[in-house]
Formats: structure tokens, C-alpha cells, sequence
């Protein structure tokens, strides 16, 4: 190391330090993010505070240039007690109460058939598939299509894709479309038993009725005029009736007093077609199939507290063992479109490409961009199940994918936005450098012949200095409205260093790759990339050094010339 006026054994102490703090941020120290610590556990080298603070970003520097893996090893030799990583401290794993060890856990996923899912049904997806491996029990889908006006007939695929890429493992799938039958059968039960009747009533003459806690003339129909009337149903007969469940006709949430539980529906469903014309609606087709495939525990957001006490009812009457219900808050998530209505009529309008435009909340954009399925259930998971509502953080979710993907990507310089730039009075020279850090992912070569591309990013300006990555320092000359003209300086980083000078990063106009970047709110960066980003594959995933982590998606001719050429990425994060 170089000259400084601290003794070598103060010199060796500050060495440690930088180096623990350089290999944690990928190689470059923070000087005034160690001082705190060092002098906190080495009080006798606070008398030196003075001279450490003049002397130690010159070491800092020295400790930089050495290079992450030489950083590694010279710390393992001289502290090795340094290099191990904090302990966490280990997260208590969410369980479920009451949960019977003998007759095990049986849960569902119940997602209307109207899209893909979002990041909303990560939530419930992951949450019930995580418990169901816990303790080793069952997980059913359920497709609630019973609203034949809110389905998408190739969303029945599309959920089943969606879950097999998030990782949850179904053991069973129910569409409800196809049990009406079944449904039926419970509803003439209810009837019969006199907790259902036939209403024909006019839908505001009802509203007013029951805001005032006042039966309506038809709830005093007997028994069997209410069969009667169901079989006209069933018959199509009938129409503009409603079967209703009779319930507490004074409660205090007026939306409980005697709701609907059947309805006529005409508008053609994918699955039946005009087969039927009766429909349940959620509270009794919840209800019905939550006992006949025997779920042990029901997660649900708190918004369905209501539809809870709704079904409670149902259990009651039919004498069915209620499951384990348990409400967590609503998960507020900012930024991408989650409704599925807004998303399929903003595709059918060409104002999105598709279920993977990346500006959609859908899985299938997460997907696109380069999120990894992992790194949603690890969020979704770690979320848990708090009755609190809690705000979705994006920057969580980009952790945990970067975590997942920083040690499987391959490193690549690429510059936004391009300005050609005219390098004088230096020479050709060639720069290999590794494609990751510290993995042996191989060397990628850079050939300078004084021709690069310059990021229009970086705002250069006349007269100053520039520092070009791994290669010297330029000065800028001009730049006019097509060239920018610079001349070489020199090799020295220091140099660079003194003159405040930026490092930048460029790209040879010899061979590079025409790239365009499209970010999360669809906005489309162009640019170029090294040559050797042509051998990165479809799907893969990369870091474009200081830029950020993209996926590959495709490679496109611009235009009818087949050797015109553009690579399109998608923005994962930074």
C-alpha cells in the first residue's frame, strides 16, 4: 500500500475495515460509512481520528483498486474472523390454529375465471399453497364462474399456467359452472326446511323494505308455494325472481337482512351455453362446496368479514361443521393495473400489447420483466397473514429477485440513449473482462479503436473530464448535433480522480448491439450493448453495469433489412 502518515500497524487496522466494507458493496469502500465502527471498537485509535480521516481515502482507494476477488482473499488472510456474514435472526414461520394433526389441513384457491392472476391472488395462491406443505394437506382450485358476464373463457388455462409457474401445486381443480346441479339440490333443501323462499318483489321496493328492517309480503310464502315457485324457476318460467335466505330481517348490517342466494341469468355462459337460466350466487356456492370438500381452514382478505357471517348462516341451517376462517388485511398495491375488467378493455382497445404488458400487475407481466416465481412467493409468504392492511413494497420484491438473480447473471456494459463519440491520439487496444465478479461465467472482450458510443444519459459536457470504464481518461472536445469529439488523456485512474472525473461507461461502434430497453411503464430506451451480449439467449437474464437487470425477450428485424437487428429487453430493476 502507499505512503501515508499513520504508523503500519494503525495503516493495517483501517485496511480491515475498508476491506469488510468494500466486499459488501461489490468492491468499492465507503470511507465515512466505516469510521463510526472502527474507532467504536478500537477506542484507542480516536486520538488519530484527525490524521485517519486525512489519510483514508487514499487507502480507500488503493483497497479499491485491488479488485473484489484480490479484496476476498487479502482479508481471509490478514481477518479472517471478518469475512463470515451477520446472523440473521431467524423469522417465526406463520402457522395456522386448530389445525387437527389426524385428519390434516384441506384448503382452496378460489379465483373468478376472468384473467390471469395478479399480484392480488399471489397473496391468497401462495398463502394456502405454503400451509397445504406445512402440514402436508390438500389444496383445491376452485373457479367461481358462476357469473357467466365476468368470465374469460381462456382464463380457465391461463390461472392453471400461472400457478404451476408461481410454484403452487394443486391437488385438485372444481369449476363451479359444471355443479349446478349439486347447488340446486341444497337450495330446494333450504326451501323445503323453510330458510328460503321465492322473491319476486321489485328490486327497489325490496332495498326500501329491508333499509327498514320490514319483511316483504313473499317471506311468509309456505314451503311448498316456494317450491312451486323454484320449479318455475328451473323451468325458465319465471324471471325477475330471486331465491332469498331468511336471516335476522332486523340485523344491524342491512346487507345480511335476507340476501339472494339463486337468480335468474340469461346472458350465455362459455361452459353451459344456455342451458341453465338459474344461478347461485358466491354465498351459497361457497358455502355448499367449502362443506362438500370438507376445507378445514378458509384464508380470506377482511373485506369478505361480512360474507362470513353471511355463510355462517348456511352452515347453521344444514347442521355443517364450520371451517377455521381467518381474515387478513387487504394488501394495497401501488403502481400497475390489477383490475381485470380495466386490463382486458384496455387490450381489446390496443392501449396494452397483452396480459404481459409490462405495465399490468398480471403474472404474466412480472414474468416478462424478469421477476423470478420464487421471489413473489418469498414476498407473499414473508407478508403473511396480518389482520393489519399492509402496503405492497415493490423495493422488497426487487431484494429478493436480485438476491435470487445476482450470482446467475452475466455482466455486460450497454449505453442508453447513444452519442457516437471520436476518440483522438489514443491507440487500439484490446480489454478483456470477466462477465461476473466472482463467478467463472467466462471473459467478454471489448475492442477500442476510437470509435464508441457514449450514453446521452450522462449529460458530458466541453472541456471536462471523463473517466471510460476498465480503459483512460478522455477530455471532451465538442459535440455537435452527430459526433462527439474528445481526446485521450491518460491511463492513470488517479488522475481521474483528482480531476473529479466521472467513469462513464461505452461501448466499441465496431460490432455492438442494437438493444432497446422497455421499462415498467411500457416507455421504450434505446441503445447499444458490448458484441458479446449476442450470445446471451432468449429468456435469459442479465446486468447491464450500472444500468440495471434486464431479461431478454426476443430479437426483432427494425426494419425489412434482415441484418438490421434489435434485441428487445425488458426492465427488471435496478
Amino acid at each position: 500500500m502507499g505512503e501515508s502518515t499513520l504508523s503500519e500497524d494503525v495503516k493495517n487496522v483501517i485496511i480491515k475495515y475498508l476491506l469488510q466494507n468494500a466486499i459488501k458493496y461489490d468492491g468499492k469502500p465507503n470511507p465515512k460509512s466505516i469510521m463510526g465502527k472502527m474507532l467504536g471498537e478500537n477506542p484507542d485509535l480516536r486520538k488519530l481520528a484527525k490524521d485517519i480521516n486525512q489519510n483514508i481515502s487514499a487507502i480507500a482507494k488503493e483497497v479499491e483498486d485491488m479488485g473484489l476477488e484480490a479484496q476476498k482473499q487479502k482479508l481471509s488472510e490478514i481477518a479472517p474472523e471478518m469475512m463470515g456474514k451477520k446472523k440473521e435472526r431467524k423469522k417465526k414461520e406463520i402457522e395456522l390454529k386448530n389445525v387437527d394433526t389426524k385428519k390434516g389441513v384441506v384448503m382452496r384457491f378460489a379465483p373468478n375465471p376472468s384473467g390471469p392472476l395478479h399480484l392480488g391472488h399471489a397473496r391468497a395462491s401462495v398463502l394456502n399453497d405454503f400451509f397445504t406443505k406445512k402440514y402436508d394437506g390438500k389444496l383445491i382450485l376452485r373457479l367461481e364462474d358462476t357469473d357467466a358476464k365476468r368470465v374469460l373463457p381462456e382464463a380457465y388455462e391461463m390461472i392453471q399456467e400461472d400457478l404451476k409457474w408461481l410454484g403452487v401445486n394443486i391437488d385438485e381443480v372444481i369449476i363451479q359452472s359444471q355443479r349446478l346441479e349439486t347447488y340446486y339440490g341444497y337450495g330446494k333443501q333450504l326451501i323445503e326446511m323453510g330458510y328460503a323462499y321465492v322473491c319476486d318483489c321489485d328490486a327497489e321496493e325490496f332495498r326500501e323494505l329491508k333499509a327498514k328492517g320490514i319483511a316483504c309480503k313473499c317471506r311468509d310464502n309456505v314451503a311448498e308455494k316456494n317450491l312451486e315457485l323454484w320449479d318455475k324457476m328451473l323451468s325458465g318460467e319465471l324471471d325477475n325472481v330471486a331465491v332469498r335466505l331468511k336471516t335476522d330481517i332486523t340485523h344491524k348490517n342491512p346487507s345480511i337482512r335476507d340476501f339472494p342466494i339463486f337468480r335468474i341469468e340469461h346472458t350465455p355462459h362459455p361452459k353451459n351455453g344456455t342451458k341453465y337460466v338459474v344461478y347461485p350466487l358466491m354465498n351459497l356456492s361457497v358455502s355448499v362446496d367449502d362443506h362438500l370438500m370438507g376445507l378445514t381452514h378458509v384464508l380470506r382478505g377482511k373485506d369478505h368479514i361480512v360474507n362470513t357471517e353471511k355463510q355462517k348462516y348456511i352452515f347453521d341451517y344444514m347442521g355443517w361443521e364450520i371451517p377455521e376462517y381467518l381474515h387478513y388485511g387487504i394488501l394495497k398495491i401501488e403502481g400497475p393495473v390489477l383490475s381485470t375488467s380495466k386490463m382486458h378493455a384496455g387490450i381489446l382497445d390496443g392501449e396494452y400489447s397483452g396480459w404481459d404488458d409490462p405495465r399490468l400487475g398480471t403474472l404474466r407481466a412480472m414474468r416478462k420483466r424478469g421477476i423470478k416465481p420464487e421471489a413473489i412467493y418469498k414476498t407473499m409468504v414473508d407478508i403473511g397473514i396480518k389482520q393489519a392492511d399492509v402496503r405492497f413494497a415493490w423495493e422488497n420484491l426487487y431484494a429478493v429477485n436480485k438476491d435470487l438473480i445476482d450470482a446467475i447473471t452475466r455482466r455486460f456494459f450497454f449505453v442508453a440513449n447513444p452519442k457516437k463519440v471520436i476518440v483522438k491520439n489514443a491507440d487500439n487496444q484490446t480489454i478483456k473482462l470477466r462477465m461476473h465478479p466472482d463467478k467463472d461465467m467466462g471473459m467478454r472482450t471489448l475492442e477500442y479503436n476510437g470509435e464508441i458510443y457514449l450514453s446521452g444519459n450522462d449529460n458530458i459536457e466541453v472541456g471536462k473530464m471523463y473517466r471510460l470504464m476498465e480503459l483512460f481518461n478522455i477530455v471532451i472536445d465538442e459535440i455537435s448535433e452527430d459526433v462527439v469529439y474528445a481526446h485521450f488523456d491518460s491511463e492513470d485512474y488517479i488522475v481521474a480522480k483528482e480531476n473529479k472525473a466521472n467513469i462513464i461507461h461505452w461501448v466499441p461502434v465496431k460490432d455492438s448491439v442494437k438493444v432497446s430497453v422497455i421499462d415498467g411503464n411500457g416507455i421504450e430506451t434505446n441503445g447499444y450493448a458490448e458484441k458479446d451480449f449476442s450470445v446471451v439467449k432468449e429468456d435469459e437474464s442479465v446486468q447491464f453495469e450500472r444500468y440495471g437487470f434486464v431479461r431478454v425477450d426476443k430479437t426483432e428485424n427494425e426494419n425489412e433489412n434482415e441484418n438490421d437487428k434489435k434485441v428487445i429487453c425488458y426492465l427488471t430493476h435496478n
